[in-house]
């Protein structure tokens, strides 16, 4: 089923450089870039982003990071695009991806959230987030 899903390459790949490897991942997979966007997040809006996870006890360095510098927005389409997307950014924790994933090639082994990339884990979260960071 064509769906549409949210990507952001946060701040500590985009301090890298390593932003269009990345996005050249997603479209070598035949997904699609349809919006494309450089932004820097106050911690306002990364606080927004991130509401689902206020209650949990990295929230505060998630927000801190997110608002550290400027990421990249993304809306990817294409067959089944939020469970491909999960599938090619890794588990959540760099160290624990597996070999060729985007976490595991550009995020911090033992940092929580310098892992590279935010994707959404719903259709649902896809949505709200696509409402948040684009309209």
């Amino acid at each position: 089923m064509e769906e549409r899903t949210l990507v952001l390459i946060k701040p500590d790949a985009i301090e890298k450089d390593v932003w269009f490897e990345i996005i050249q991942i997603y479209l070598n997979e035949g997904l699609n870039v349809c919006k494309a966007r450089i932004l820097r997040m106050n911690k306002s809006l990364a606080a927004e982003f991130y509401k689902e996870h206020e209650w949990r006890s990295y929230f505060q360095e998630l927000v801190r990071h997110m608002s550290s510098g400027p990421i990249v927005a993304l809306i990817i389409s294409g067959e089944n695009a939020i469970d491909r997307v999960r599938e090619l950014n890794g588990a959540t924790t760099p160290a624990e991806a597996k070999e060729g994933t985007v976490r595991r090639l550009y995020g911090e082994p033992d940092s929580g959230p310098k892992n590279a990339v935010h994707g959404s884990d719903s259709k649902e979260n896809a949505e709200r987030e696509i409402m948040i960071i684009f309209e």
